[in-house]
C-alpha cells in the first residue's frame, strides 16, 4: 500500500513552497562533469529538490528554501561573513559537485560561506519559526540577520534552530557558515564515511556544505517535537511516544488507507499503545504502511498536528532449519540478497539529482530481485528510507566511519570518540521510525573502530528492536546480533553462533567497464580481472559468485549475502549499474533468476577465449618445482619429465585442483591458436603470487604480487611477434613468499573483457 505524504497544521492550511530571495535561473549551469544522470536535466534553480524533506512528521505550513545562494571562500578563521561574495551556488548540492554549479575541488582549508534572504508569511507571526537543515557537511554556524541562531558539528542529521527572535518584518538575510577540514588517520579525525581530498581506489570526492534540504517551518509555541515508533505485531500494538515541548494532552489515529483503524489518548512524553486489529505485516513482498495523524490539544483544541506512517513489523534472531540461528522477518527466516549501496551521484555527489532519482536506485534493486540494500559508508535524505518503506526493501544502516589507526598507528582521542558517539546517537534517533531499517552497523572493517562492546551496549539501550551488526568484517568482538564476513570475491561466512546469526556483509565485486559510461578513462578499482564490454561474462561471473551464495545459506547457514556493488562510483567499477545509471551491466534476466536462485543453462559465449583458462573447464600444465635449466621457457624444451596437474595449481585460494606448496613453480602448455588473432590480445590470469609469463620463449607479461581474481595482462609486442597459427607454447614461472598461493593462464581479445 502506497502511503502518499500527509500534511499536518492548523497554521496555514497550504504548503508555502516559495523561493523567496533566490537568484535568477540564469545565475546557475551545470559546472562541467566527467558523467552526468538523465535526472541533471530536471534540475533548476527553480525546482531543486522541492518535495518535501520530512515523510515521518509532516505539517502543512513550510517554506522551501533550496535554490540560488550567494557563496564565498575565506580564510578558515573568519569569524564574520565576507564584504563580497564570489558567485552562487544551487543549494543543496555540495561545493564540489556539477549540480551545485561551482564543481571545484575541496575547500578544506578554508570557511566555505552561504548566504540568502527570505520572508515570512504574515500567518506564521503568531508563534514560532524553525529553521531546518537536512544535513551539512561538516561544521557549520548559522547567523540570521546577523544574529547567532545556531550551529551544528556532523555531516550527516538534521537539525534545526528556533530563528524566531531574529527575525523582522520584509526581507530577512540567512548566513551559513562551514568547515569540512577532512581529517583522516589523526587522533582527532572527523567522521567522514568514503569522503577524500583526492579520490583514489575505494575513496571519493568530498562534499562540503549544504547537501539536504533547507526548509522553514511555523510551529505553536508548545509543538509536536517528535514521534518515536515501535511496532509489536506480536501483540498487534504499535507503541507510540510524542515528545512535545511542555506536558499536553495528545491523540494518535491510525489509518488503512481512507479508514481510521485505531485510536488513543495520553500525555506526551509516556508510551501510548494503539492497538491495530489484525496487523497486516510490512515486509518486501507486501510493504503495507498505515498512516498516522497526532494531534496536541491544549486548551481543549487542537493546536498543533502532524502527520506520519507506520509499519507492523518485526526484526528478531531465531532458529530456523536444523535449529541454526537465523535472521527472522515477522518471525519466518527470508533469506537476505542485497547490493552495497553507497549513494554517491555523478553530478551530485552525495545529492540525488532529484527525488525521482532517489526512488530509481531503490526501485531498480528491487526490480532486479534484490531485498536488502546496505546503506554504506553515508547516511541518506529521510526521502530515501521514504521510498525504502514504501518499495519494500530491507535497509542494514552504517555509520560513517572517522579512520583514526592506519597507516599511523593512531587512534581516535576522546574528543573524536565522543563527536562519534553524538552523531551516532543523533543517526539512531533520526531513523529509528522506519520500517525499512533492520540492522544498525557501527563500524565497518576496523576503520576508526573504537570501545565496540560498550556502544554495542549503548546502541540495544537506544534502540532494543533491530539488530546490531557490531563491526562489518574482520573485526568482529563477539558481541552484538550478527557475526559478519567480508570474502572477495567470496562469497563466505562464518557458522551461525547460539545466539549470532552470521552474513557474509560484502563480496564479489565482479569488474565490468562499459564504454561511454565511466567516470574515468585511466586506472579503475575492482576485485578482478577488468571486464569491457561483456555482459555475457560479467553476468557469468556473477551468477557463480550467487550459486555459491546460496549452497552456502544451505549448507552452513548463512542469513545474509551483500554483493559489491548497486552502482559504479567513480573510479570503482563494481556496481549492477554504470555510475551514471544509465546502464544494467548484465543480462537482467540471468541477473534476476540468480538473485532468486535459479541459475538457468548460459547461452553460448559471444566472446570465447583466445586461449581458455580453468574457470569453466579444468586445463592441463606440465610443471615443476625444481629450478629447471636454461631455455625451459622454449617452444622446443623437453618438458617430458615434468609432472602434469590441472590448474588452478596452487594452495589454500579458491579453484585450486593440484596442490602447489613450495617457493617456486615453472610451468608450461602447448596452445593451438588460430590464423587471425585479436588486436587487443591479453592474458587472463591468476597469480598468486610473482608472475613471469613467455611466449614461445620471450618474455612477454609479467606481475608482482598477487590478484584478488583473474587479471588482464597485455601480451607485449616482443611475445605477440612469437606467434604463429597451429602450436605454441606458454610457460611461466611463479615465485611465492607468504600465503595462499596459486596459478592459472589463458588469453583473451581484450576489447571484448
Amino acid at each position: 500500500m502506497f502511503i502518499p505524504l500527509k500534511f499536518h497544521g492548523s497554521l496555514v492550511a497550504a504548503a508555502w513552497l516559495l523561493l523567496a530571495g533566490s537568484a535568477p535561473a540564469a545565475d546557475w549551469k551545470i559546472a562541467p562533469s566527467p558523467l552526468t544522470t538523465q535526472w541533471a536535466a530536471d534540475v533548476s534553480p527553480d525546482n531543486a529538490l522541492p518535495e518535501y524533506p520530512r515523510p515521518q512528521m509532516t505539517r502543512s505550513a513550510w517554506q522551501n528554501l533550496n535554490g540560488l545562494w550567494d557563496y564565498a571562500l575565506t580564510d578558515v578563521g573568519a569569524a564574520a561573513p565576507p564584504a563580497s561574495f564570489t558567485g552562487k551556488i544551487l543549494v543543496p548540492y555540495p561545493y564540489e559537485s556539477a549540480l551545485s554549479g561551482v564543481g571545484q575541488g575541496s575547500p578544506y582549508t578554508q570557511r566555505l560561506w552561504y548566504r540568502r534572504t527570505f520572508t515570512v508569511p504574515d500567518a506564521w507571526k503568531s508563534g514560532r519559526v524553525l529553521l531546518h537543515f537536512g544535513a551539512v557537511n561538516w561544521d557549520c554556524s548559522v547567523l540570521v540577520n546577523g544574529k547567532p541562531v545556531g550551529g551544528h558539528r556532523g555531516g550527516y542529521t538534521a537539525f534545526e534552530c528556533d530563528i524566531t527572535d531574529a527575525l523582522h518584518p520584509g526581507d530577512n538575510e540567512l548566513v551559513v557558515s562551514v568547515i569540512n577540514p577532512l581529517t583522516v588517520n589523526q587522533p582527532g579525525a572527523q567522521v567522514m564515511g568514503k569522503q577524500r581530498i583526492v579520490s583514489k581506489g575505494i575513496f571519493y570526492t568530498a562534499s562540503t556544505g549544504i547537501w539536504q534540504t533547507v526548509w522553514l517551518e511555523p510551529v505553536p509555541a508548545n509543538h509536536i517535537d517528535s514521534l518515536k515508533m515501535v511496532p509489536d505485531i506480536d501483540s498487534g500494538v504499535l507503541h507510540l511516544t510524542v515528545r512535545t515541548d511542555a506536558p499536553a494532552e495528545v491523540t494518535a489515529v491510525a489509518e488503512d488507507g481512507s479508514a481510521a483503524v485505531g485510536k488513543t489518548t495520553g500525555k506526551s512524553g509516556g508510551t501510548l499503545d494503539l492497538r491495530i486489529p489484525n496487523p497486516r505485516l510490512w515486509s518486501p513482498d507486501d510493504p503495507h504502511l498505515y498512516g498516522l495523524t497526532v494531534t496536541l490539544i491544549q486548551d481543549g483544541r487542537a493546536a498543533d498536528s502532524v502527520g506520519s506512517y507506520f509499519a507492523m513489523r518485526k526484526i528478531s534472531l531465531g532458529k530456523g532449519d536444523r535449529g541454526r540461528t537465523r535472521i527472522l522477518l515477522n518471525n519466518k527466516f527470508l533469506l537476505q540478497i542485497g547490493l552495497l549501496d553507497q549513494g554517491y551521484w555523478p553530478d551530485g555527489l552525495y545529492t540525488a539529482p532529484t527525488d525521482a532519482a532517489l526512488k530509481f536506485d531503490i526501485q531498480t534493486a528491487k526490480d532486479l530481485g534484490y531485498n536488502l540494500l546496505r546503506k554504506h559508508a553515508k547516511v541518506e535524505p529521510q526521502r530515501w528510507y521514504y521510498w525504502a518503506d514504501h518499495i519494500g526493501m530491507l535497509v542494514w544502516q552504517d555509520m560513517p566511519q572517522a579512520f583514526g589507526a592506519a597507516p599511523k598507528g593512531t587512534t581516535l582521542n576522546d574528543e573524536a570518540k565522543q563527536e562519534w558517539l553524538k552523531e551516532w546517537q543523533a543517526e539512531i534517533a533520526e531513523f529509528s521510525n522506519a520500517p525499512s531499517i533492520i540492522v544498525w552497523t557501527p563500524f565497518n572493517e576496523g576503520w576508526g573502530q573504537h570501545d565496540t562492546e560498550q556502544i554495542v551496549a549503548l546502541t540495544r539501550k537506544l534502540d532494543p528492536n533491530r539488530l546490531i551488526d557490531d563491526a562489518s568484517g574482520w573485526t568482529d568482538k563477539n558481541v552484538g546480533d550478527i557475526i559478519d564476513t567480508h570474502a572477495y570475491p567470496g562469497p563466505w561466512s562464518h557458522p551461525p553462533e547460539e545466539n549470532r546469526a552470521a552474513v557474509n556483509g560484502e563480496f564479489g565485486g565482479v569488474t565490468e567497464m562499459i564504454t561511454g559510461h565511466t567516470w574515468v578513462t585511466g586506472k579503475t578499482f575492482g576485485y578482478g580481472a577488468v571486464i569491457h564490454d561483456n555482459p555475457w561474462l560479467a553476468t557469468k561471473h556473477y551468477a557463480e559468485l550467487l550459486k555459491k551464495a546460496y549452497d552456502l545459506s544451505d549448507d552452513r547457514g548463512t542469513s545474509a549475502f551483500v554483493y559489491t556493488e548497486l552502482t559504479d562510483v567513480e573510479q570503482e567499477m563494481n556496481g549492477i549499474l554504470t555510475y551514471d545509471r544509465k546502464v544494467v551491466k548484465m543480462d537482467k534476466d540471468l541477473l534476476i533468476a540468480a538473485n532468486h536462485g535459479k541459475f538457468p543453462a548460459f547461452p553460448p559465449n559471444p566472446h570465447p577465449p583466445v586461449v581458455a583458462t580453468s574457470e569453466d573447464e579444468p586445463v592441463e600444465w606440465r610443471y615443476t618445482t625444481v629450478q629447471p635449466p636454461a631455455g625451459w621457457q622454449s617452444a622446443d624444451f623437453n618438458d617430458s619429465g615434468w609432472k602434469t596437474g590441472l590448474a588452478v595449481i596452487g594452495h589454500a585460494v579458491p579453484g585450486v585442483r593440484t596442490e602447489w606448496t613450495t617457493d617456486d613453480i615453472w610451468i608450461r602448455r602447448h596452445v593451438t591458436l588460430p590464423a587471425q588473432l585479436p588486436a587487443k590480445l591479453e592474458f587472463n590470469v591468476f597469480h598468486d603470487e610473482d608472475v613471469e609469463i613467455y611466449l614461445n620463449g620471450v618474455l612477454s607479461a609479467s606481475a608482482p604480487k598477487f590478484s584478488r581474481g583473474y587479471v588482464l595482462l597485455p601480451v607485449s609486442p616482443e611475445g605477440r611477434a612469437t606467434l604463429k597459427p597451429g602450436d605454441n607454447v606458454i610457460a611461466a614461472h611463479v615465485h611465492q613468499t607468504v600465503g595462499g598461493q596459486g596459478i592459472d593462464i589463458g588469453m583473451v581479445d581484450g576489447a571484448t573483457q
